[in-house]
């Protein structure tokens, strides 16, 4: 009868914390909203770091989330892109010009006949709990296969260069040109001037046509 009374005793969360050696918050249900609401925040952070005048929806087109979501997080922390002055507006023929001009057009390359000719090169986001996890991928158009790839915590610069090189690494050898949209990871200086160091033909999707 002792036994029974010992076991059918309500155990407190305080107890069952300490004989668990586990901290008695974590016995409580935790909502995923926030964390993933804190998740977002970091990434939009790093985003305007080196962006600082990134509006909402430039961000969304940074991270690849909905635009939507990120307007409601950088409202509910209180962020707010930085307002430079005002300046001339961009001439008519230029609105939609690529930084680069977008040689696998330019060449008819759509559809190479060998492999090694075009590799091109995106990113995506996979969730995981309470945080996005970044994978970059190359892919071989001739082949479709996926050459190279990497995975990160953050998108930048140094993801998209992970990719491409895990790609040579693989193959032994590296693309006569190389696609990919306008995203800041792959118009920035130190990428550029990697790729093309290796005389090889960067090529871009004009914006707004990925």
């Amino acid at each position: 009868m002792k036994e029974q009374a010992v076991l059918t005793k309500k155990i407190t969360k305080t107890a069952l914390a300490n004989t668990l050696e586990i901290s008695r918050q974590s016995l409580y249900y935790q909502r995923k909203q926030p964390l993933l609401d804190e998740e977002v925040k970091r990434q939009i952070e790093a985003v305007l770091s080196d962006h600082p005048a990134y509006g909402h929806k430039r961000i969304a087109l940074e991270l690849k989330l909905n635009k939507k979501r990120i307007l409601r997080v950088m409202k509910k922390f209180g962020i707010k892109p930085y307002r430079p002055h005002a300046r001339a507006p961009r001439k008519q023929e230029d609105k939609g010009k690529a930084a680069v001009e977008n040689a696998v057009n330019i060449y008819q390359l759509l559809c190479p006949l060998h492999p090694h000719i075009v590799w091109v090169s995106d990113f995506t986001y996979l969730k995981y709990p309470g945080r996005f996890i970044y994978v970059a991928t190359i892919m071989d158009m001739y082949t479709r296969e996926i050459i190279g790839i990497a995975i990160s915590r953050f998108h930048d610069k140094n993801l998209v260069m992970e990719a491409f090189m895990q790609a040579e690494k693989t193959t032994g050898t590296a693309p006569v040109y190389l696609h990919s949209d306008q995203g800041s990871e792959y118009t920035s200086d130190h990428y550029k001037t990697y790729v093309m160091a290796k005389q090889i033909v960067l090529s871009f999707a004009d914006k707004a046509s990925p």
